[in-house]
């Protein structure tokens, strides 16, 4: 794998399992409102997706009133409990740093609030590894939409082809393709090498360590 310039990362099954949080956020407003069929691995595969997305998923509805209502709950939900329940995976932190300490710049682009990201963060690495979070909040149209990694070259002032990005979904495969950047998918989410590899990528890892 080449040196890139920056390296920009996709959060929750790339750099962090939030998985149990989403779960538990998901599962309290769901069942509140009488959806107890949704599975665990159900919430799981929309992970990466925007919280309306999700709840137009489980509950079938495309009412934006009742969804932005089942968000603002799911986010009171995830101010409770999420970083609790959120881990780095174990190599993250080596290869964030590794990364860094070899002149390349680090980001992260997520559907997640850049808050919330900061958060975990915070509990866990030097504040100075990361460069720039691109959070939900930040952009107007969420992945697939190249938006955020857009906004993460030009606030960098790189050249895109120096850039690699790296995910775990086809969400974020897409994504870096329609920006137009090299993507490197992994394998720690529930996202197949198959489904991952259907994109054009320069690899498929089965953790982040594949970066080094």
């Amino acid at each position: 794998m080449k040196n890139y310039k920056v390296y920009l990362f996709d959060f929750d099954y790339t750099l962090a399992d939030s998985s149990r949080g989403i779960v538990k956020c998901y599962r309290n407003v769901l069942n509140r409102h009488g959806y107890t069929s949704v599975s665990d691995d159900d919430i799981k595969r929309t992970i990466g997706k925007t919280l309306e997305e999700s709840f137009s998923i489980f509950t079938s509805s495309n009412d934006p009133e009742f969804l932005a209502r089942l968000k603002k709950e799911y986010v009171a939900e995830a101010d409770r409990i999420m970083t609790d329940n959120t881990i780095l995976f174990p190599e993250t932190i080596n290869v964030l740093s590794t990364l860094k300490k070899s002149g390349a710049k680090i980001g992260i682009i997520s559907t997640k609030y850049r808050y919330r990201i900061k958060e975990c963060l915070d509990r866990h690495i030097d504040g100075n590894i990361v460069d720039i979070i691109i959070g939900g909040e930040d952009v107007e149209h969420p992945k697939p939409s190249p938006e955020g990694i857009k906004l993460a070259i030009k606030r960098l002032d790189v050249e895109k082809g120096r850039v690699l990005y790296i995910g775990d979904s086809t969400v974020d495969a897409e994504t870096a393709q329609r920006a137009g950047v090299d993507f490197a998918g992994v394998l720690n989410g529930v996202t197949t090498a198959d489904e991952l590899t259907a994109y054009p990528h320069i690899a498929v890892m089965q953790d982040l360590n594949g970066l080094l």
